[in-house]
């Protein structure tokens, strides 16, 4: 019987070491439980925030930041940085724009207006296009990610300025006429009673979720982000992978910068300016590590919900602009520090003869 005790205060210690910590389930479940923090606060302070129609409002704006945010996941799973989504999202709006208004070809004397789905599909080759440039920079000739990304964010941006001559484009509503009506319907319309928008970064969502949990291209960036060398040599096709993450992340950039236009009427050439920062700290805040190989879709979500509703929340309560500012850096700081704390403390897998190495946090 004196033997028994040892045994089972040891088991306790043990299933408590690796089973339920506290500290280890508030550090990594920070983005839900911040979540609920902000709902509960702002409900308290306004009789207006906890109401169905105004979730779904702030869902419409969470959801250009949740697309930016997926395909900034990607780059950062690959560790890599994508400084160049804000300009374009502003620059596909803009072409969403210019398309919108017709396109005049001068040696036929006609002017061609195209329909709302081909505006859509150019406006998505053209981010995955400057994907693809950051990509070969990155990929090719081995510039710094940060280096590469934010000479092409000033170029785009210039293109966008260059294009409409700093000013915008207005009333993208269409004529029935010209048979271009319909680009409002990403921005304005519901389906079962939740904007598109939303619906749209859902999908995109789950998407890239099945997409790094069950594809063969969601290990391989799992592995070339945390150990880039021992990947490629695994045979792990390294500069594919880093030429897809950089398209994946135009792209949604793309999709982004048309739901703001079509949410706006309006196509600017300034328009995504800082969103990329925003972006960026969607990913900290949802657990992803900055230097790669760690972080999932679920955790994203929640970052973007988190920046979303407290914005949307100080708002509502009439807080300062400038102060809002300070907020959403303060939580920035904050996130990358419990970040810093999080992978401190994780232990390294202890190698094993037989068995194969586990992936640190894959998609949820």
């Amino acid at each position: 019987m004196t033997d028994a005790a040892p045994s089972v205060k040891s088991s306790r210690a043990g299933l408590f070491a690796n089973g339920f910590d506290v500290g280890r389930l508030l550090l990594e479940g920070r983005a839900y439980f911040a979540l609920i923090a902000i709902i509960v606060v702002f409900s308290a302070l306004s009789p207006y925030y906890f109401t169905v129609n105004n979730f779904l409002t702030m869902a419409s704006h969470v959801a250009l930041f949740g697309i930016l945010a997926v395909g900034m996941l990607l780059v950062i799973l690959n560790g890599g940085i994508d400084l160049s989504v804000g300009s374009t999202l502003g620059l596909s709006g803009v072409i969403a724009g210019f398309l919108m208004q017709g396109v005049k070809l001068s040696l036929f004397g006609v002017v061609l207006y195209p329909a709302v789905w081909v505006v859509a599909l150019l406006s998505c080759a053209l981010g995955a296009l400057i994907g693809l440039i950051n990509g070969v920079l990155i990929a090719r000739f081995k510039v710094p990610a940060f280096v590469a990304t934010l000479g092409v964010m000033y170029m785009v941006r210039g293109v966008a300025l260059l294009i409409t001559n700093g000013l915008t484009y207005n009333n993208l509503g269409g004529r029935p006429e010209l048979g271009n009506t319909g680009f409002d319907w990403l921005g304005f319309n519901r389906l079962f009673g939740v904007p598109i928008g939303v619906l749209v970064m859902i999908v995109i969502a789950i998407i890239g979720s099945l997409v790094l949990s069950r594809t063969p291209f969601g290990r391989w960036l799992y592995a070339s982000g945390g150990n880039e060398r021992a990947a490629e040599l695994s045979g792990v096709p390294v500069k594919t992978v880093q030429l897809s993450v950089y398209m994946l992340s135009g792209i949604c950039a793309a999709i982004a910068g048309l739901i703001l236009s079509s949410q706006l009427t309006s196509a600017g050439p300034t328009a995504g300016t800082s969103y990329e920062l925003t972006a960026i700290a969607a990913v900290v805040i949802g657990g992803a590590a900055l230097t790669g190989g760690r972080g999932n879709i679920r955790g994203t979500m929640l970052g973007a919900f988190v920046i979303g509703f407290l914005s949307d929340g100080l708002v509502i309560i009439g807080i300062s602009s400038y102060w809002q500012t300070v907020f959403t850096g303060a939580v920035i700081v904050l996130a990358v520090l419990l970040n810093a704390i999080q992978y401190r403390r994780q232990p390294k897998a202890p190698a094993s003869s037989g068995g194969s190495a586990t992936s640190p946090q894959k998609a949820g």
